[in-house]
């Protein structure tokens, strides 16, 4: 294949993607294939995928071509057995600044029942992998439900969080009045939600909406050493104990703990507990091995 043809044919993102399960390799992240965000493989042993949000004009606001293309390395990232978790971050300015209200402002209640607007956001949230939202600057309305969404939020000094949708007339539509009341209590998410009011970093890690709170310039760094921490245990474990997790918010404790209860029991079935307590005994590093 001539030079020209050639990358021609890299250029192509559904190319990219044949040529890599023809090859047999690992997937390509070119950030020519995607027009709202930027795709990196990074950490020291290239297992931490990064998602950069990547709209400065528009302070990151999340439109819907911005959030497929999201769905879709998240995807991309979750069948990658090299990645082990997942980092989504903005700019310094922005993490976003909410949903794209010029491309929402004219839908109908019609057509919005129709599309069932907004389902397809739900990508991050049902992602195996742990995802990490490393939150510089503003994340509101859409923005601060992105970041909800992941399993571990770090913030820069800088940040500020808010659901302001009923300062345009509407509620927020993404998980705003659901996972902000589960992470912050009744209270605090409706004087959040009835007011439109944003809290800052650290606030907001007072709350127990921010795990974390970092220098901006060091906040990505740190996210990516959380992401590679993670991805150095047992992928398959790391997965049910997600799961375990998560089962909590949506459960009685009785149901939750006897969730746990199976799922622990369910560990003794894999080769990686077995691996990893008798590193433990032996007194040296596990080799997992995602079985």
């Amino acid at each position: 294949m001539a030079t020209r043809q050639l990358l021609r044919f890299l250029n192509n993102g559904s190319q990219q993607a044949l040529l890599a399960k023809q090859l047999g390799a690992a997937r390509f992240y070119s950030a020519g294939s995607y027009e709202f965000i930027k795709v990196e493989v990074v950490g020291e042993q290239k297992n931490v995928g990064l998602i950069t949000l990547n709209r400065p004009k528009a302070l990151n606001a999340l439109c819907n071509g911005l959030m497929l293309e999201v769905n879709n390395v998240i995807r991309d990232f979750e069948s990658d057995k090299k990645v082990g978790a997942i980092v989504i971050t903005g700019s310094e300015k922005a993490f976003a600044a909410g949903a794209d209200i010029k491309e929402m402002q004219n839908n109908t209640y019609a057509q919005c029942i129709r599309s069932n607007f907004l389902n397809h956001w739900n990508g991050v949230a049902q992602c195996r992998k742990p995802v990490i939202a490393a939150v510089n600057g503003f994340a509101l309305g859409g923005g601060c439900e992105l970041a909800m969404m992941c399993d571990i939020i770090y913030a820069g000094e800088t940040a500020k969080f808010g659901q302001p949708e009923i300062l345009l007339g509407t509620i927020p539509g993404a998980g705003g009045t659901q996972r902000l009341t589960r992470y912050v209590g009744k209270s605090k998410a409706m004087e959040m939600t009835l007011t439109g009011n944003q809290v800052n970093a650290v606030e907001a890690e007072k709350m127990g909406l921010v795990s974390k709170v970092f220098p901006v310039g060091s906040l990505v760094d740190e996210a990516i050493k959380l992401a590679e921490k993670i991805g150095k245990n047992s992928p398959l474990i790391v997965a049910l104990c997600k799961e375990a997790v998560n089962t909590a918010y949506e459960t009685t404790l009785a149901e939750g703990l006897h969730f746990e209860k199976r799922t622990f029991h369910a560990t003794f079935a894999t080769k990686d507990r077995l691996e990893g307590m008798t590193a433990f005994v032996e007194k040296r590093a596990a080799n997992f091995t995602n079985e």
